[in-house]
C-alpha cells in the first residue's frame, strides 16, 4: 500500500496552478454519452475517480481517448445500459449515469455506489426526483433497475439541496417531453458548469447556482467542447497548507467567488489574502487566531470537503475552536490520526472542539477518506519530525499528484509504493 512520508517544519514557497474540479468532470463525463456524439472536456484532473469514470464509459461501449489535457468521448458506439458492478462499487459518483442512462437510452441497471465512508449519504432524492418524471424503478439484491417509456419534465421539489440529485435530475430532463422545474436545487459552482455543459450540447436549461432550476426538453443535442472550471476543494486545501506551515504562496488558475466561505475563514484566523484576476496570494500571520464557530453547510456556506484540512489548521491554533459538520456524520474519523499528532480534539456527535497547541509531532497516521487524508498530509507539513500517511489511495482519488504540488512549493515529502 502507498504511502507519504513527509519530514515538516519547511516553509512553502512560490506559484501553484489548480487542475480542473472533480466535482465538475465526473457528472460532465456522465452527461457525455447523453448525445451519442463527440464531446471534448478540457483541463480534467489525473485522479483515480476519474480514471474509474472512464473505465465505466469504456464497459458500456464508448469510445474514449486523451490528447494533451482533454478526454475526448464518443457515446455513439454504447452498446449496454448495465453498469459494471464492481466500477460501481469503487465510486460514488457512478450513481450520476443514472439521468443521462436514461435520457439516453431509457434504462439502466446499477448497483448502489460505493465511495468514501464518512456516514450514510442515501440516494433516496435522485430516485424520488425521477420517479416524478415517470420512471419505473426496482430496487432488488443491492441493484437498480430503471426503465421508462418516456421521460416527462415534472416539478420537482427536493428536500435538502443535494448536489448529485439535482445534477442527476437534470442530465435526465434535457430529453425529457415538457418543462422540468427543480425546486431547492443545489446551487454549487459545479452545478453551474454542467449547465454550461449541458446548454453547449443545445440543452434549454437556466437557473443553476440559484435555488430554481428550469429545464425545457429538446429532441437532440450536438456535440460539444468544454473547459472544466478549477477545482476550489484543492484551491482551498493549498491556501490552507500555506496558513498551517506560515508561508506565502501564489495560487493561480483559480475562481476566488468559488471560495467565498473559506477565504472568510482564513481571513478569521489572521491571514491576509491577495485577490487579483484568476490569482490568490496568501500570508500568513505570525499567529493562527482559533475560530469561535465553524459549521459545515451546502454552497455558499462553509463546503464539508474543507472541514477536516481547516481543523488541522485550528489544532495550532492560539485558543479553542468549536467545529459543527452538518452534512455527513461520520466525518471526523481524522480527529483519532490528528490527535496521535499532538491535536487536543475532543468530539461529542457533529460538533468537535479543538484546543489549539503550539506545535504538532509527527507519526504514523492513516487515511480513512479523502479530505481527512488530505488533513494528514497538511498536519505532515507542519509538524516536527517525520510523518507517515497510509491508505493514500483516498487521498489519490480527489488530489492529482499532491506530494509533487507541495514538493514543487518546497516541502520535504515524497510517494513510497
Amino acid at each position: 500500500m502507498s504511502k507519504y512520508l513527509i519530514n515538516g517544519g519547511n516553509k512553502l514557497s512560490g506559484k501553484i496552478g489548480i487542475s480542473g474540479a472533480k466535482n465538475s468532470v465526473l457528472p460532465i463525463l456522465a452527461a457525455s454519452i447523453i448525445n451519442g456524439k463527440e464531446n471534448i472536456i478540457i483541463g480534467y484532473p489525473n485522479l483515480r475517480d476519474v480514471e474509474t469514470m472512464i473505465e465505466i464509459l469504456l464497459s458500456i461501449g464508448c469510445k474514449v481517448k486523451r490528447d494533451s489535457d482533454c478526454i475526448i468521448v464518443n457515446s455513439e458506439s454504447l452498446n449496454t445500459c448495465e453498469i459494471p458492478e464492481h466500477l460501481v462499487r469503487e465510486m460514488r459518483s457512478s450513481i450520476f449515469l443514472m439521468g443521462p442512462m436514461l435520457g439516453r437510452c431509457k434504462k439502466i441497471k446499477i448497483s448502489y455506489p460505493g465511495g468514501c465512508e464518512i456516514g450514510p449519504r442515501p440516494i433516496d432524492l435522485h430516485l424520488k426526483g425521477l420517479k416524478e418524471m415517470g420512471v419505473n424503478i426496482i430496487e432488488a439484491h443491492g441493484f437498480l433497475e430503471c426503465s421508462v417509456e418516456k421521460l416527462k419534465g415534472a416539478e420537482i421539489h427536493l428536500d435538502y439541496p443535494s448536489v448529485g440529485a439535482t445534477e442527476n435530475i437534470m442530465m435526465a430532463a434535457v430529453l425529457a417531453e415538457g418543462k422540468t422545474v427543480i425546486r431547492n436545487a443545489a446551487k454549487e459552482p459545479e452545478i453551474l458548469d454542467l449547465q454550461d455543459f449541458l446548454t453547449g450540447m443545445g440543452a434549454k436549461i437556466e437557473g443553476a447556482g440559484t435555488s430554481i432550476i428550469q429545464i425545457e426538453g429538446v429532441k437532440s443535442l450536438n456535440g460539444v467542447q468544454h473547459k472544466i472550471i478549477p477545482d476550489r476543494i484543492v484551491a482551498g486545501t493549498i491556501l490552507t497548507a500555506a496558513a498551517i506551515t506560515k508561508s506565502e504562496i501564489m495560487v493561480e488558475n483559480v475562481i476566488a467567488d468559488h471560495l467565498v466561505s473559506t477565504i472568510a475563514k482564513l481571513k478569521e484566523v489572521g491571514c491576509q489574502l491577495n485577490i487579483k484576476n484568476n490569482q490568490i496570494k496568501i500570508k500568513p500571520p505570525k499567529v493562527i487566531k482559533s475560530v469561535e464557530i465553524l459549521r459545515t453547510l451546502p454552497y455558499p456556506g462553509f463546503p464539508t470537503d474543507m472541514q477536516a484540512q481547516f481543523m488541522a489548521l485550528l489544532s495550532i491554533a492560539n485558543g479553542t475552536s468549536i467545529v459543527t459538520e452538518t452534512i455527513f456524520e461520520n466525518r471526523f474519523k481524522h480527529t483519532e490520526e490528528l490527535v496521535r499528532m499532538g491535536a487536543k480534539i475532543k468530539v461529542d456527535g457533529r460538533v468537535a472542539v479543538i484546543k489549539g497547541v503550539k506545535k504538532l509531532t509527527g507519526a504514523n497516521v492513516s487515511a480513512n477518506d479523502l479530505r481527512g487524508g488530505a488533513a494528514l498530509v497538511l498536519a505532515g507539513l507542519a509538524a516536527e519530525g517525520t510523518t507517515i500517511v497510509d491508505n493514500i489511495h483516498h487521498i489519490e482519488r480527489g488530489y492529482d499528484n499532491l506530494d509533487i504540488m507541495f514538493k514543487n512549493l518546497g516541502a520535504d515529502i515524497k510517494r513510497i509504493d
